[in-house]
């Protein structure tokens, strides 16, 4: 099995901001140290629910510290940027990074419309801003000169330089969740990362990734390296007893939702809804903040002993997951306690999959 190190750190305040960007590197450079495979950061901006905001030029420092472990995203948020900038930002971290690059990418935020009105639109054309995006980065990485008349870009370049240093250009990978966009991403040939789906639902859109593959007409060997790469979100915390394990994480995770909820209350334009279909109890602001967590617990978390946590991966495993992003960076836990997790995640857990 794989797993990924991923972080979605709040900070409470802009005064707690450089305090926590300086222990977010700190636990992004131990990452590869506890001997994880990848490590796997978010975008999110304005309220310090990603303390960070742009994941990229964090990504950069991470690289300078690091030699081994691969630094991918989840995800960018397409609809923001702009392709050629985005592309020749990407092209200089791989070069940087000597290879290490993963692009994971979505159409941006299905619940924080203020980030998009931050950046002057609104999310009504995001999935067709991502996709001219992602079609361009992907040009501009292979194609010169590049010639694109879309819909939101009018563009002539006659080469952009640095390419990557992957040959054609690193793996971009699909955050995607229902069983149709599963599929087409199967056909397509996409490596994917999940969200934090529950264990039940997971055999099933496993299978329709899997069926994708079929037709995609890769061989054999590309479809159970894709089929193998695919991803699964996990909140997960370790100590030394369950108890510990449960009180640590149940009080980050009631003050990251508490955090979560007030950003989008106070900030989300009156006129936005979000999607019946991707309301949960974890993000649904009319479920009380400890049944939210609650939820979350008992669903998505990997949480307790190191023999316990293990036993959950097996669990994971025997319904087909191969590869696991653990989100082990929580805005409000002390940096003691993730580092300490960490270490107990590689050292106990790691190897039993290995």
């Amino acid at each position: 099995m794989r797993f990924g190190w991923l972080t979605l750190a709040h900070s409470g305040s802009p005064e707690t901001d450089y305090a926590a960007i300086q222990d977010l590197v700190a636990q992004a450079c131990f990452a590869e140290t506890a001997g994880f495979d990848g490590i796997w950061l978010t975008e999110h901006n304005f309220t310090g629910e990603s303390v960070y905001c742009d994941p990229i030029p964090f990504a950069s420092v991470v690289a300078a510290r690091t030699s081994r472990i691969r630094i991918g995203f989840a995800v960018l948020q397409l609809a923001l940027r702009h392709p050629i900038r985005l592309a020749t930002e990407l092209a200089l971290l791989d070069n940087l990074s000597g290879g290490r690059l993963d692009v994971g990418v979505g159409h941006g935020t299905n619940f924080n419309e203020y980030e998009f009105v931050g950046f002057g639109l609104r999310s009504d054309d995001s999935r067709e801003r991502m996709d001219e995006t992602l079609d361009v980065m992907v040009r501009a990485w292979t194609e010169s000169p590049l010639v694109h008349d879309g819909k939101f870009y009018r563009l002539r370049l006659p080469e952009l330089r640095p390419r990557p240093h992957q040959r054609p250009h690193p793996p971009v990978w699909r955050s995607v969740s229902s069983g149709g966009s599963l599929r087409e991403c199967g056909r397509l040939g996409a490596p994917i990362m999940m969200a934090r789906i529950p264990l039940a639902r997971v055999p099933e859109r496993l299978a329709a990734y899997q069926a994708g593959l079929a037709e995609s007409g890769l061989d054999a060997e590309r479809q159970q390296k894709l089929r193998e790469q695919a991803a699964l979100w996990r909140f997960v915390h370790v100590a030394e007893s369950q108890a510990q394990a449960e009180d640590e994480l149940t009080q980050a995770l009631l003050q990251t939702r508490r955090h979560m909820v007030h950003a989008r209350e106070a900030n989300n334009p009156a006129d936005f809804q979000v999607e019946a279909t991707r309301v949960n109890p974890w993000n649904d602001p009319r479920v009380s903040d400890e049944e939210g967590v609650r939820y979350s617990l008992e669903t998505s978390t990997l949480c307790g002993t190191p023999r316990h946590v293990a036993e959950r991966i097996g669990e994971l495993r025997d319904a087909g997951v191969h590869h696991v992003l653990c989100q082990m960076s929580y805005g409000y836990l002390a940096q003691t306690a993730i580092m300490d997790s960490m270490q107990r995640f590689g050292e106990d857990v790691i190897p039993k999959f290995r």
